[in-house]
């Protein structure tokens, strides 16, 4: 009777995995990487960003930026750059929305003012690197719509491919390709397709570290833009968690004080 009971089980669980759905699987895979990576409070790291142009000539910049955690709706950043001079106390602070169109601010240092990037631009290049704007916020589950595709090696780790469709009809994208890390939901790679629905840009996460146990963060983002043959690598070094950032880090008041 035991076995009988096991084997009913077994087959129960074979047709409930059969029986789901590609968009259901692919919304459940977001979810648990959502899942996975809660819990960090507020961070702050420092990054060096490389912009190659379509000629192999490179410029550098440095910053950093903070972040906190919120549940009951998107993640808070504050981007500041350090330098070279031409860009030194430029900072950017995002809002993400797990609903709606994601408030933006930019910090500009030579005129002293605070500008508001309207939704119509968030498709833009961010300071004339191959991130647009939008890439800026958080990846919250709600801004999308889901759908697997299938199973994948990547980077030599087994992934989960998924589709991902923005909600947002002003996102500068059709379509993105996610690769999930199946160990840890950590993501692995992205695609971007524009609205032409022709492959844009090709995101790659590299030389992952743990901290705290459970939040995997990359050493570098590589984005690569297929159609301008330009590229950005941004390296990300002193990580800190759980450092006591409030709302009150993230106001336009702080974005003013951050660039000066």
């Amino acid at each position: 009777m035991k076995s009988i009971r096991i084997l009913a089980f077994v087959l129960l669980s074979t047709t409930s995995l059969f029986a789901q759905s590609p968009e259901e699987k692919g919304l459940k895979i977001a979810q648990e990487a959502a899942k996975y990576d809660e819990g960090f409070e507020s961070s702050e790291v420092k990054l060096t960003m490389t912009l190659t142009n379509k000629h192999g000539q490179e410029s550098t910049r440095y910053l950093e930026t903070k972040t906190l955690e919120l549940i009951e709706d998107g993640d808070q950043s504050l981007i500041v750059f350090n330098s070279p001079n031409d860009v030194k106390g430029t900072a950017t602070l995002t809002y993400t929305h797990k609903e709606g169109s994601d408030d933006q601010w930019l910090y500009l240092p030579a005129i002293k003012r605070v500008k508001r990037i309207s939704s119509d631009n968030k498709s833009g290049p961010f300071m004339g690197s191959e991130f647009a704007y939008e890439d800026l916020s958080s990846q919250e589950v709600e801004k999308y719509t889901y759908k697997y595709i299938k199973d994948d090696q990547v980077n030599g780790e087994d992934a989960y491919v998924v589709e991902r469709d923005p909600v947002d009809p002003k996102s500068g994208y059709t379509r993105q390709l996610i690769w999930y890390n199946k160990a840890n939901y950590r993501l692995e790679k992205a695609e971007f397709y524009d609205r032409k629905n022709v492959l844009l840009k090709t995101l790659t996460y590299l030389n992952y570290r743990e901290y705290l146990g459970k939040h995997w963060r990359a050493g570098e983002f590589l984005m690569v833009n297929h159609q301008t043959g330009k590229k950005t690598s941004l390296k990300f070094e002193n990580y800190q968690f759980k450092i006591g950032l409030t709302a009150s880090n993230f106001s336009q008041n702080s974005l003013i004080r951050a660039g000066r």
